[in-house]
Protein backbone atom coordinates (compact mmCIF):
# COMPACT_ATOMS: atom_id res chain seq x y z
CA UNK A 1 0.00 0.00 0.00
CA UNK A 2 1.26 3.27 -1.45
CA UNK A 3 2.09 6.05 1.68
CA UNK A 4 -0.91 8.33 2.03
CA UNK A 5 0.06 12.05 0.22
CA UNK A 6 -2.27 14.07 2.25
CA UNK A 7 -0.64 13.23 5.74
CA UNK A 8 0.57 16.68 7.31
CA UNK A 9 -1.79 16.51 10.92
CA UNK A 10 0.23 19.26 12.41
CA UNK A 11 -0.54 21.51 9.70
CA UNK A 12 -2.14 24.75 10.88
CA UNK A 13 -4.54 25.40 7.66
CA UNK A 14 -6.85 22.92 6.53
CA UNK A 15 -7.66 24.48 2.89
CA UNK A 16 -5.99 27.02 1.00
CA UNK A 17 -6.39 28.49 -2.10
CA UNK A 18 -3.58 30.63 -3.34
CA UNK A 19 -3.88 33.10 -6.46
CA UNK A 20 -6.76 30.75 -8.34
CA UNK A 21 -7.89 31.50 -11.57
CA UNK A 22 -10.77 29.18 -13.23
CA UNK A 23 -12.62 29.04 -16.52
CA UNK A 24 -15.61 27.11 -17.62
CA UNK A 25 -14.79 25.51 -21.17
CA UNK A 26 -16.47 27.79 -23.69
CA UNK A 27 -16.09 31.34 -20.95
CA UNK A 28 -13.66 33.91 -21.60
CA UNK A 29 -14.21 35.45 -18.90
CA UNK A 30 -12.89 33.91 -15.35
CA UNK A 31 -15.29 31.83 -12.88
CA UNK A 32 -12.60 32.61 -10.49
CA UNK A 33 -10.00 35.35 -11.01
CA UNK A 34 -6.64 35.62 -8.54
CA UNK A 35 -8.63 34.37 -4.93
CA UNK A 36 -6.44 33.23 -2.60
CA UNK A 37 -8.55 32.47 0.92
CA UNK A 38 -7.29 30.41 3.77
CA UNK A 39 -10.08 27.62 5.82
CA UNK A 40 -8.24 27.87 9.91
CA UNK A 41 -8.54 24.66 11.55
CA UNK A 42 -11.32 24.63 14.47
CA UNK A 43 -12.91 27.82 12.34
CA UNK A 44 -16.65 27.54 11.19
CA UNK A 45 -16.44 29.49 7.88
CA UNK A 46 -18.98 30.51 6.19
CA UNK A 47 -18.20 32.06 2.04
CA UNK A 48 -20.89 34.32 1.10
CA UNK A 49 -21.64 36.01 -2.39
CA UNK A 50 -24.82 36.49 -4.62
CA UNK A 51 -25.48 34.42 -7.51
CA UNK A 52 -22.55 33.71 -10.22
CA UNK A 53 -20.42 34.86 -7.78
CA UNK A 54 -18.05 32.08 -7.56
CA UNK A 55 -19.03 30.07 -3.80
CA UNK A 56 -19.69 26.93 -5.82
CA UNK A 57 -16.89 26.49 -8.18
CA UNK A 58 -14.48 27.54 -4.97
CA UNK A 59 -15.97 24.81 -3.60
CA UNK A 60 -14.72 22.24 -6.33
CA UNK A 61 -11.54 23.81 -6.30
CA UNK A 62 -11.76 22.93 -2.40
CA UNK A 63 -12.25 19.28 -2.85
CA UNK A 64 -10.15 18.89 -5.95
CA UNK A 65 -12.96 18.12 -8.78
CA UNK A 66 -11.73 20.51 -11.15
CA UNK A 67 -8.23 21.89 -11.45
CA UNK A 68 -7.09 25.56 -11.41
CA UNK A 69 -6.18 27.31 -14.49
CA UNK A 70 -3.64 29.12 -12.58
CA UNK A 71 -2.72 29.04 -8.68
CA UNK A 72 -2.57 26.45 -6.23
CA UNK A 73 -5.06 24.76 -3.74
CA UNK A 74 -3.43 22.99 -0.79
CA UNK A 75 -5.10 20.49 1.88
CA UNK A 76 -2.99 21.16 5.30
CA UNK A 77 -0.07 22.80 3.51
CA UNK A 78 0.43 19.87 0.78
CA UNK A 79 -0.81 20.80 -2.51
CA UNK A 80 -3.37 19.05 -4.55
CA UNK A 81 -2.93 16.30 -7.14
CA UNK A 82 -5.58 15.24 -9.29
CA UNK A 83 -4.72 11.80 -10.37
CA UNK A 84 -7.35 9.69 -9.57
CA UNK A 85 -5.41 8.02 -6.36
CA UNK A 86 -4.77 10.95 -5.26
CA UNK A 87 -9.02 12.72 -5.39
CA UNK A 88 -9.83 9.07 -4.09
CA UNK A 89 -7.69 10.34 -1.28
CA UNK A 90 -8.57 13.31 -0.80
CA UNK A 91 -12.10 12.33 -0.92
CA UNK A 92 -11.48 10.79 2.45
CA UNK A 93 -10.84 14.10 4.20
CA UNK A 94 -12.94 17.02 2.29
CA UNK A 95 -16.53 15.87 1.58
CA UNK A 96 -18.89 18.08 -0.20
CA UNK A 97 -22.72 18.33 -0.08
CA UNK A 98 -24.09 20.23 -2.56
CA UNK A 99 -27.18 22.91 -3.05
CA UNK A 100 -29.24 19.58 -5.30
CA UNK A 101 -29.39 16.90 -3.65
CA UNK A 102 -30.13 15.01 -6.75
CA UNK A 103 -27.26 15.72 -7.73
CA UNK A 104 -25.20 13.33 -5.54
CA UNK A 105 -27.68 10.66 -4.60
CA UNK A 106 -26.81 7.68 -6.79
CA UNK A 107 -28.30 4.17 -4.64
CA UNK A 108 -31.61 3.35 -5.10
CA UNK A 109 -32.51 2.78 -1.87
CA UNK A 110 -31.85 5.11 0.82
CA UNK A 111 -29.17 2.75 2.53
CA UNK A 112 -27.56 2.12 -1.06
CA UNK A 113 -27.07 5.75 -1.08
CA UNK A 114 -25.63 6.11 2.50
CA UNK A 115 -23.06 3.00 1.87
CA UNK A 116 -22.03 4.08 -1.89
CA UNK A 117 -19.15 6.81 -0.27
CA UNK A 118 -17.49 4.55 2.07
CA UNK A 119 -17.74 1.56 -0.24
CA UNK A 120 -15.98 4.01 -3.33
CA UNK A 121 -12.68 4.30 -1.23
CA UNK A 122 -12.60 0.51 -0.36
CA UNK A 123 -13.42 0.09 3.18
CA UNK A 124 -14.41 -3.25 4.75
CA UNK A 125 -18.03 -4.28 3.99
CA UNK A 126 -18.89 -4.16 7.93
CA UNK A 127 -17.22 -0.40 7.88
CA UNK A 128 -19.18 0.72 5.38
CA UNK A 129 -22.48 -0.79 6.79
CA UNK A 130 -21.44 0.75 10.53
CA UNK A 131 -20.89 4.16 8.90
CA UNK A 132 -24.11 4.20 7.07
CA UNK A 133 -26.40 3.35 10.09
CA UNK A 134 -24.38 5.75 11.78
CA UNK A 135 -24.63 8.61 9.52
CA UNK A 136 -28.82 7.62 8.91
CA UNK A 137 -29.22 8.42 12.51
CA UNK A 138 -27.35 11.22 12.87
CA UNK A 139 -30.23 12.35 10.31
CA UNK A 140 -33.03 10.58 11.17
CA UNK A 141 -33.18 8.92 8.32
CA UNK A 142 -32.75 5.09 9.63
CA UNK A 143 -36.37 4.05 9.65
CA UNK A 144 -36.34 4.80 5.88
CA UNK A 145 -33.17 2.98 4.94
CA UNK A 146 -34.99 0.31 2.65
CA UNK A 147 -37.27 3.24 1.04
CA UNK A 148 -36.39 4.01 -2.56
CA UNK A 149 -34.33 7.45 -2.59
CA UNK A 150 -35.98 9.12 -5.28
CA UNK A 151 -39.34 8.92 -3.10
CA UNK A 152 -37.98 10.78 -0.68
CA UNK A 153 -39.71 14.32 -0.01
CA UNK A 154 -36.70 17.34 -0.87
CA UNK A 155 -36.11 18.00 2.91
CA UNK A 156 -35.26 14.13 3.26
CA UNK A 157 -33.14 14.00 -0.24
CA UNK A 158 -31.21 17.00 1.17
CA UNK A 159 -30.62 14.86 4.86
CA UNK A 160 -29.57 11.89 2.47
CA UNK A 161 -27.20 13.27 0.80
CA UNK A 162 -25.53 15.05 4.41
CA UNK A 163 -25.58 11.37 5.42
CA UNK A 164 -23.48 10.21 2.93
CA UNK A 165 -21.12 13.09 2.88
CA UNK A 166 -21.26 12.43 7.20
CA UNK A 167 -20.23 8.48 6.25
CA UNK A 168 -16.90 9.62 4.44
CA UNK A 169 -16.09 10.70 8.06
CA UNK A 170 -14.39 13.95 6.66
CA UNK A 171 -12.42 15.99 8.30
CA UNK A 172 -13.55 18.71 6.10
CA UNK A 173 -17.17 19.06 5.24
CA UNK A 174 -18.16 21.54 3.15
CA UNK A 175 -22.34 22.06 2.65
CA UNK A 176 -23.56 24.52 -0.43
CA UNK A 177 -26.22 26.19 0.35
CA UNK A 178 -27.55 24.15 2.95
CA UNK A 179 -30.67 25.49 4.01
CA UNK A 180 -32.07 26.18 0.36
CA UNK A 181 -35.58 25.10 0.40
CA UNK A 182 -35.65 24.08 3.54
CA UNK A 183 -38.24 25.08 5.88
CA UNK A 184 -37.60 27.07 9.26
CA UNK A 185 -37.66 24.34 11.77
CA UNK A 186 -36.05 21.71 9.17
CA UNK A 187 -33.10 24.68 8.74
CA UNK A 188 -32.65 24.89 12.95
CA UNK A 189 -32.06 20.93 12.62
CA UNK A 190 -29.52 21.00 10.48
CA UNK A 191 -27.41 23.78 11.72
CA UNK A 192 -27.83 22.16 15.10
CA UNK A 193 -26.48 19.04 13.46
CA UNK A 194 -23.51 21.03 11.94
CA UNK A 195 -23.10 22.06 15.38
CA UNK A 196 -22.91 19.10 16.65
CA UNK A 197 -20.45 17.62 14.30
CA UNK A 198 -18.00 20.51 14.13
CA UNK A 199 -17.87 19.92 18.34
CA UNK A 200 -17.16 16.27 17.05
CA UNK A 201 -14.39 17.70 15.65
CA UNK A 202 -15.54 17.95 11.85
CA UNK A 203 -14.19 21.04 10.41
CA UNK A 204 -17.64 22.57 8.69
CA UNK A 205 -17.65 25.06 5.62
CA UNK A 206 -20.89 26.42 4.09
CA UNK A 207 -21.91 28.44 1.46
CA UNK A 208 -25.38 30.58 1.99
CA UNK A 209 -27.23 33.48 0.60
CA UNK A 210 -28.82 33.74 4.45
CA UNK A 211 -26.90 36.47 6.02
CA UNK A 212 -28.51 36.39 9.36
CA UNK A 213 -27.81 32.31 9.45
CA UNK A 214 -24.42 32.94 8.79
CA UNK A 215 -24.01 35.91 10.90
CA UNK A 216 -25.40 33.57 14.10
CA UNK A 217 -23.22 30.75 13.61
CA UNK A 218 -19.58 31.53 11.40
CA UNK A 219 -16.61 32.65 12.88
CA UNK A 220 -14.89 33.89 10.12
CA UNK A 221 -16.60 34.89 6.50
CA UNK A 222 -14.88 34.68 2.97
CA UNK A 223 -17.02 36.92 0.40
CA UNK A 224 -17.14 36.81 -3.34
CA UNK A 225 -18.09 39.44 -5.87
CA UNK A 226 -18.43 38.53 -9.41
CA UNK A 227 -15.53 36.12 -9.41
CA UNK A 228 -13.09 37.97 -6.95
CA UNK A 229 -12.45 37.69 -3.71
CA UNK A 230 -12.92 40.90 -1.45
CA UNK A 231 -13.24 40.42 2.11
CA UNK A 232 -11.68 37.85 4.60
CA UNK A 233 -11.81 38.07 8.42
CA UNK A 234 -14.52 38.76 11.16
CA UNK A 235 -18.20 39.80 9.92
CA UNK A 236 -17.96 42.87 11.54
CA UNK A 237 -15.58 44.32 9.60
CA UNK A 238 -17.85 43.70 6.64
CA UNK A 239 -20.71 44.59 7.56
CA UNK A 240 -19.64 48.11 8.93
CA UNK A 241 -18.91 48.90 5.40
CA UNK A 242 -21.96 49.17 3.70
CA UNK A 243 -20.93 50.24 0.71
CA UNK A 244 -18.73 47.27 0.38
CA UNK A 245 -21.78 44.93 1.37
CA UNK A 246 -24.25 46.60 -1.15
CA UNK A 247 -21.80 46.11 -3.72
CA UNK A 248 -21.55 42.09 -2.99
CA UNK A 249 -25.60 42.30 -3.18
CA UNK A 250 -25.51 41.84 0.18
CA UNK A 251 -27.32 43.78 3.42
CA UNK A 252 -26.19 43.14 6.58
CA UNK A 253 -27.63 40.43 9.13
CA UNK A 254 -30.98 41.92 11.41
CA UNK A 255 -29.60 41.50 14.36
CA UNK A 256 -26.09 43.67 13.28
CA UNK A 257 -28.84 46.76 11.93
CA UNK A 258 -30.81 46.34 15.48
CA UNK A 259 -27.65 46.56 17.80
CA UNK A 260 -26.24 48.95 15.82
CA UNK A 261 -29.65 51.07 15.99
CA UNK A 262 -30.46 50.36 19.73
CA UNK A 263 -26.59 51.25 20.31
CA UNK A 264 -26.91 54.75 18.42
CA UNK A 265 -29.75 55.54 20.07
CA UNK A 266 -28.39 54.63 23.44
CA UNK A 267 -25.00 56.38 22.39
CA UNK A 268 -22.78 53.35 23.75
CA UNK A 269 -20.31 50.97 21.78
CA UNK A 270 -22.21 48.61 19.46
CA UNK A 271 -19.80 46.25 20.54
CA UNK A 272 -19.55 43.47 21.58
CA UNK A 273 -22.05 42.27 19.11
CA UNK A 274 -24.63 40.24 19.80
CA UNK A 275 -25.47 37.42 17.09
CA UNK A 276 -28.17 36.01 18.75
CA UNK A 277 -31.72 36.99 20.49
CA UNK A 278 -30.16 36.12 23.81
CA UNK A 279 -26.93 37.97 23.49
CA UNK A 280 -28.60 41.12 22.28
CA UNK A 281 -31.46 41.01 25.53
CA UNK A 282 -28.65 40.39 27.81
CA UNK A 283 -26.99 43.25 26.33
CA UNK A 284 -29.92 45.89 26.46
CA UNK A 285 -30.97 44.90 29.57
CA UNK A 286 -28.48 45.14 32.73
CA UNK A 287 -29.33 44.58 35.90
CA UNK A 288 -32.75 42.68 34.73
CA UNK A 289 -33.71 39.82 37.19
CA UNK A 290 -32.74 36.72 35.60
CA UNK A 291 -34.12 33.18 35.94
CA UNK A 292 -31.86 29.46 36.30
CA UNK A 293 -30.96 27.26 33.39
CA UNK A 294 -30.65 23.76 33.85
CA UNK A 295 -28.74 22.21 31.40
CA UNK A 296 -29.71 18.17 31.46
CA UNK A 297 -27.91 15.38 29.58
CA UNK A 298 -29.64 12.47 28.36
CA UNK A 299 -28.19 9.62 29.23
CA UNK A 300 -30.94 6.95 28.76
CA UNK A 301 -34.29 7.41 28.16
CA UNK A 302 -35.87 10.93 28.50
CA UNK A 303 -38.67 10.83 32.13
CA UNK A 304 -41.77 11.90 30.40
CA UNK A 305 -43.10 12.58 34.00
CA UNK A 306 -40.10 14.26 34.95
CA UNK A 307 -40.57 16.74 31.93
CA UNK A 308 -44.35 17.04 32.92
CA UNK A 309 -43.61 17.79 36.54
CA UNK A 310 -41.21 20.87 35.33
CA UNK A 311 -43.82 22.04 32.83
CA UNK A 312 -46.32 22.08 35.52
CA UNK A 313 -43.62 23.52 38.06
CA UNK A 314 -44.22 26.81 35.21
CA UNK A 315 -40.41 26.13 34.07
CA UNK A 316 -39.88 26.46 30.64
CA UNK A 317 -38.39 23.46 28.87
CA UNK A 318 -36.43 22.63 25.38
CA UNK A 319 -34.20 20.10 23.59
CA UNK A 320 -31.12 20.34 22.07
CA UNK A 321 -29.51 17.62 19.95
CA UNK A 322 -30.38 14.72 17.40
CA UNK A 323 -30.62 11.95 20.12
CA UNK A 324 -32.65 14.04 22.46
CA UNK A 325 -35.13 15.48 19.65
CA UNK A 326 -35.57 11.87 18.08
CA UNK A 327 -36.79 10.39 22.04
CA UNK A 328 -39.07 13.43 22.27
CA UNK A 329 -40.77 13.56 18.73
CA UNK A 330 -41.48 9.39 18.61
CA UNK A 331 -42.76 9.07 22.74
CA UNK A 332 -44.65 12.39 22.40
CA UNK A 333 -43.32 13.85 25.33
CA UNK A 334 -44.69 17.33 25.10
CA UNK A 335 -41.84 20.45 25.48
CA UNK A 336 -41.92 24.00 24.62
CA UNK A 337 -39.22 24.25 22.11
CA UNK A 338 -37.95 21.45 20.10
CA UNK A 339 -36.07 23.70 17.85
CA UNK A 340 -33.87 26.25 18.33
CA UNK A 341 -34.06 24.98 22.06
CA UNK A 342 -30.74 26.91 23.55
CA UNK A 343 -31.88 30.66 22.34
CA UNK A 344 -35.34 30.14 23.07
CA UNK A 345 -34.41 28.99 26.84
CA UNK A 346 -32.38 30.94 27.62
CA UNK A 347 -34.30 33.95 26.12
CA UNK A 348 -37.10 33.32 28.23
CA UNK A 349 -34.31 33.08 31.27
CA UNK A 350 -33.10 36.53 30.53
CA UNK A 351 -36.54 37.69 31.26
CA UNK A 352 -36.69 36.21 34.77
CA UNK A 353 -38.17 32.50 34.05
CA UNK A 354 -36.88 29.03 34.91
CA UNK A 355 -35.98 26.75 32.29
CA UNK A 356 -34.76 23.39 31.53
CA UNK A 357 -32.81 22.16 28.12
CA UNK A 358 -32.34 18.29 27.67
CA UNK A 359 -29.39 17.85 25.19
CA UNK A 360 -27.41 14.78 24.03
CA UNK A 361 -24.65 13.98 26.41
CA UNK A 362 -21.83 15.51 23.81
CA UNK A 363 -23.87 18.65 23.47
CA UNK A 364 -23.12 19.79 26.94
CA UNK A 365 -20.40 21.49 25.93
CA UNK A 366 -21.45 22.98 23.70
CA UNK A 367 -24.65 24.45 25.84
CA UNK A 368 -21.93 25.38 28.53
CA UNK A 369 -20.13 27.27 25.76
CA UNK A 370 -23.13 28.63 24.73
CA UNK A 371 -23.78 29.85 28.34
CA UNK A 372 -20.86 31.06 28.82
CA UNK A 373 -20.44 33.63 26.17
CA UNK A 374 -23.56 35.75 27.44
CA UNK A 375 -21.58 37.27 30.13
CA UNK A 376 -19.62 39.05 27.41
CA UNK A 377 -23.20 40.70 26.95
CA UNK A 378 -23.86 41.20 30.47
CA UNK A 379 -24.30 39.77 33.64
CA UNK A 380 -22.77 35.72 33.87
CA UNK A 381 -25.86 33.42 33.22
CA UNK A 382 -27.18 31.43 36.35
CA UNK A 383 -27.03 27.58 34.86
CA UNK A 384 -25.98 24.28 37.05
CA UNK A 385 -24.75 21.26 34.31
CA UNK A 386 -26.25 17.90 35.01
Amino acid sequence: MSKPYYNNPDAENLLEMRGVTYYYEGNKAPSLSDVSLTIKKGVKTAILGGNGAGKSTTFYHLNGVVKPAEGTVLYRDIPLKYKKKHRRELCSHVAVVLQNPDDQIFGQTVLADAEYGPMNIGLPKDEVQERARSALEQVGLWEKRDSNSLQLSYGQRKRLSLAGAIAMHPDVLIMDEPTAGLDPQMALELMELAEQLHHSGMDIVMSTHDVDLAYMWADEIHVLRRSEKIYSGKQEGFYSDRELAYSAGLLAPSMFQINTTLCGLRGIDPAPYPRTEPQLIAKMTPGADRGHLDIIKVEDAIDGSQVSELRGAGKIVGIYGTGTRKQITESGIGVDFIFGGFESCTSQVLKGRDAVIFCDPDCAEIMEKKAKELSEFGEPLDYSLS
